[in-house]
């Protein structure tokens, strides 16, 4: 089986939502970012991504890691992602999609609605994501 690497971001609004893609042709609904390209770091692979695909521009001091994940590829069959995955926090800028993106969606982390998600996405990002807010918590042990 081929690994491709990537790096995707878990990009927060003000109000707790987390941004969702889907790009052109595809059903799954996944973290914005795209493949790290020879040369390229993680961070750069996904500065890059974030430029391409919804316009944002971020510096890398914005990017907060996440972890490393790896599950099978949402829309490459026969092929696993390896992912490294940052947190960024926007505030309430505005995002609009662009380049491949066919449809954006903002979701609550904790019940994303009845959305077909990549499983890198559905069940290694988001626990994971929820299990680091939780214990950023005041008060969590």
């Amino acid at each position: 089986m081929r690994t491709i690497r990537i790096a995707a971001a878990v990009i927060i609004r003000t109000d707790g939502k987390t941004l969702l893609v889907r790009k052109n042709g595809t059903k799954a609904f996944m973290q914005p970012g795209g493949k790290i390209e020879p040369g390229e770091t993680p961070a750069t692979a996904l500065q890059r991504e974030l430029i391409e695909e919804i316009g944002l521009h971020v510096s890398s001091k914005d990017l907060r890691p996440l972890g490393y994940f790896e599950a099978p590829a949402a829309n490459e069959p026969g092929h696993m992602v390896s992912a490294d995955i940052f947190l960024i926090d926007i505030g309430d800028v505005e995002i609009a999609k662009s380049a491949e993106i066919e449809e954006l969606c903002w979701i609550s982390p904790e019940s994303p609605g009845d959305i077909v998600m990549a499983q890198l996405t559905e069940y290694r990002i988001l626990p994971t994501y929820l299990q680091k807010r939780a214990g950023d918590q005041p008060g969590a042990r």
